[in-house]
């Protein structure tokens, strides 16, 4: 172990980096397959196949040594990182700590600045990650002048998580401050637009959504569906729920003695959702219909989805639906409720809309409540609302106006 002391590379940390691998078996199966120096032992082989000769080599050059740190390795047939190589170990750890439509979206900021990189004459398989310079922000906020203005902040954002990571692990060495700088001297800010949805258009989907328990049903999956997506409509209506918070649900999540449930929504963060007694009383009416299915599951109450796909490809497992389930069922919904020229107004965020202006209009404007029930980060999301519930606004206007 005094080899990676005197590297600066403590066992524990390597180890730690041994998560990013699928077990030590298949490690150690890959290192046997691969092209490593013979008498090398195995510890030093797994900090080689976790960091790679090049990583170990500039960071003996960030310290001044130019050794052969290694046992069996000459510093001089090291290889250097390239920039596409740093890249795919940025994203490896944006995938363990983000969620997968970050991740995903991370990965399409990183292509993009390929693209502008290689448009510059800089090409990220074979030049070395040493070379990265501040100004190549600049030539990717020039490129992306092209997309919408939310989109060009969120992938400059990646690419400064990139700058940060090259620092954070000494690959490269950056100013991150004036990475920031010219970044914040090229984004654009996105337009705030005035959230606008039909109002009487979800009030006419919730009184329809009520009444879908009465509708005669073929059969009892048809049954099934019908009180789901009274119940699922009734929620997203009461709650505020976001369609894909909604769809996660689990029957163990609700209070139903409080009438609320917790759950990890938007950025990780725990919250409690409040139910009125109209959503609580249709899941429970939805969820008596759907006894049988779940006790025959053989699995605890608590673990099963609130709201389970009813078709053929489920049969009699309780799956839950997905959000694109979520978004379906809202469109056909409003199909049925609104006509074919309508339906096509409302989302699932539509009834999100509706619950911001309906808590705003009940508490005479309260800012503050509105935003904690809805979850707003920033209250200033909250008050981009504020116009469509200023009843007192419209009926002077209509007076001086229209009278």
């Amino acid at each position: 172990m005094g080899e990676f002391n005197s590297c600066k590379y403590p066992w524990d940390r390597v180890f730690y980096q041994n998560e990013f691998t699928p077990s030590p078996c298949s490690l150690f199966k890959k290192l046997d397959k691969g092209n490593y120096s013979r008498g090398v032992d195995k510890e030093t082989q797994i900090c080689y196949f976790l960091y790679g000769y090049d990583k170990l080599h500039y960071r003996n050059q960030y310290y001044g040594k130019r050794t052969n740190i290694l046992p069996g390795i000459k510093a001089e047939t090291m290889k250097p990182m390239t920039i596409e190589e740093s890249m795919r170990a940025y994203l490896d750890g944006v995938s363990l700590s983000r969620s997968p439509n970050t991740a995903r979206t991370y990965k399409n900021a990183l292509q993009a600045f390929s693209e502008t990189l290689r448009s510059i004459g800089v090409d990220p398989k074979t030049v070395p990650v040493m070379e990265t310079t501040e100004d190549w922000t600049t030539d990717f906020a020039r490129d992306l002048k092209s997309y919408a203005p939310a989109s060009e902040r969120l992938y400059l954002s990646a690419a400064t998580g990139w700058y940060e990571f090259l620092v954070s692990e000494r690959i490269a060495t950056i100013n991150l401050p004036r990475v920031r700088m010219l970044i914040r001297q090229r984004a654009r800010r996105p337009g705030q637009r005035l959230p606008q949805f039909p109002r009487s258009a979800i009030e006419q989907m919730v009184e329809y959504a009520i009444n879908l328990a009465r509708i005669p049903s073929d059969g009892e999956r048809e049954r099934l569906r019908n009180m789901r997506d009274r119940a699922f409509l009734l929620v997203l209506a009461d709650t505020g729920l976001r369609v894909h918070e909604a769809c996660g649900l689990r029957r163990g999540d609700l209070d139903w003695n409080e009438g609320r449930a917790q759950l990890i929504g938007k950025g990780d963060r725990e919250s409690v959702i409040r139910f009125s007694r109209r959503a609580i009383s249709a899941v429970k009416d939805y969820l008596s219909v759907r006894g049988r299915i779940d006790g025959a599951s053989g699995r605890p109450l608590s673990s099963l989805p609130l709201f389970a796909r009813h078709d053929r490809g489920a049969g009699s497992k309780v799956l839950p639906i997905t959000t694109t389930t979520g978004r379906a069922i809202v469109h056909k919904r409003a199909q049925e409720a609104l006509g074919e020229r309508d339906q096509g107004m409302i989302t699932p965020h539509s009834f999100r809309h509706y619950f911001v202006t309906t808590v705003l209009r009940g508490s005479g404007g309260n800012l503050k409540l509105a935003q904690e029930l809805a979850r707003h980060r920033n209250i200033s999301v909250t008050q981009r609302y504020a116009h469509l519930s200023d009843d007192e606004l419209d009926r002077g206007y209509y007076e001086i106006f229209d009278t």
